[in-house]
């Protein structure tokens, strides 16, 4: 049975290759970059500090310019809960 994850409405990078995430439901969570970056070949380019500032939503996943993007359901449930 596929589920279908929210919306990401509002995405932003944050230190140590992090991500949070604002969903359209409401929930705010951080997602951990660092074990696709440094394993996966396809986020390489991540690595640069600045590139990875631009990511942003796209419908249920987030993305970079160079097409790079997050599984949306690894996206939901592998990310934590935000805490400010």
């Amino acid at each position: 049975m596929n589920m279908v994850m929210p919306n990401i409405k509002e995405v932003k990078a944050l230190d140590d290759r992090h991500i949070y995430l604002k969903y359209k439901d409401g929930k705010e969570k951080v997602y951990d970059m660092k074990h696709l970056i440094d394993k996966i070949k396809f986020y390489e380019k991540l690595k640069d500090k600045e590139y990875f500032k631009l990511v942003k939503p796209c419908h249920d996943s987030v993305e970079w310019p160079n097409g790079e993007d997050v599984c949306p359901e690894n996206l939901y449930y592998e990310s934590v809960d935000y805490t400010e």
